[in-house]
Parts: structure tokens; C-alpha cells; sequence
């Protein structure tokens, strides 16, 4: 990973750690009382998951789900399912914590197998919010911020596994993903 790799910081850490806050505090407002799961799509948004986890006040559990649309930095169309849930759904209300909303395939797809296992209710979290490549209707009902459409690498986005370990959101060069 090198410096120049990265063209722009899009969002900085402070202000990650502030969309956290606010997330938190809106969640545990809207879920205090409920049976509350966060369900988290690996791998790309257990960055997000661990940080928005501590601003939530009320009772919580989490489980993992790992889902793919993506080659590279296009999507596929399909969605390959890699890991399903340790939690039992049936009753709870399902939050879906993603990384980013971009085609919104792979958040349909995991909105309407949770569907089938009887959940209570079913929203999305989602930290980033891409429209403009948007292939599916589907819309979160949180949202960190609305960027433009950029590829985005760092706090969990990745590259080619890479990247995920910076500690804000940045442009990566298209020289990097062109080669």
C-alpha cells in the first residue's frame, strides 16, 4: 500500500467517529424495547459494526452474514452467499449494518432471505450510500453519508483485500484497479 495509491481523503476519521455517534443514538432511540440484532455483512463492514456498536445504548446481540456481488471492483449481478447466521431470526428486528449501499443487489437479496425467517422487522444501516449506481429499489433507513461514485477503499473497504485497514474513507487511484 502506498501513500499515492489513495487520491483523496473522502471522509476522515473524526468525522467517521461523529456518524458513529449519531447512528448510535438514533438506533438506541428507535430499538429501546425491541429485540434488536445487528446483523453485519462481512468482511467489509465489521469496522463500522465494532464502532457503531459502542454509541448503541440499548440491549443488543450481533451475528455475521457473508454475502458477495462483487469481482474487482464491478458487480456481478449475482450474489454468492459464504456464511448464514449463528442467531435464530425469527421474532427479532433485524438491522442489516453494511459498508455501503452501491447497486443495492446484495442488500435485496439478504432483505428478502431474512424476510422468509420471520423477523419481527427488517432495516439497514448502511455507512456509505452510493446511488448513482443503484440496480435494486431498495433504500437504507440509516445512512452515514450520500457519496458520489467513487472507489471507495479504508475503514473496511477493501480492494483486493486491501486497504481495509486505513482509518478513514478515501478515493483509490484508478491506476491502481486499471493495472
Amino acid at each position: 500500500m502506498k501513500k499515492e495509491d489513495v487520491l483523496e481523503v473522502l471522509i476522515s476519521e473524526e468525522r467517521l467517529k461523529q456518524i458513529c455517534k449519531d447512528l448510535g443514538r438514533q438506533i438506541s432511540k428507535d430499538y429501546e424495547g425491541k429485540n434488536l440484532l445487528l446483523v453485519s455483512v462481512l468482511k467489509g463492514a465489521v469496522v463500522f459494526l465494532s464502532d457503531l456498536l459502542r454509541e448503541i445504548t440499548c440491549d443488543c446481540r450481533i451475528d455475521f452474514m457473508a454475502v458477495s456481488s462483487y469481482s474487482g471492483t464491478k458487480t456481478t449481478g449475482v450474489v454468492k452467499f459464504k456464511k448464514d447466521l449463528d442467531i435464530n431470526p425469527d421474532g427479532c428486528d433485524i438491522l442489516i449494518v453494511e459498508d455501503i449501499l452501491d447497486s443495492g443487489i446484495t442488500l435485496a437479496y439478504l432483505k428478502n432471505i431474512l424476510a422468509d425467517r420471520n423477523a419481527a422487522s427488517i432495516k439497514i444501516c448502511a455507512l456509505l450510500d452510493k446511488p448513482e449506481n443503484r440496480r435494486s429499489d431498495i433504500v437504507a433507513d440509516y445512512v452515514g453519508e450520500v457519496i458520489p461514485d467513487k472507489f471507495v477503499v479504508g475503514y473496511g473497504l477493501d480492494y483486493d483485500e486491501k486497504y481495509r485497514n486505513l482509518p478513514y474513507v478515501g478515493v483509490l487511484s484508478p491506476a491502481v484497479y486499471e493495472r
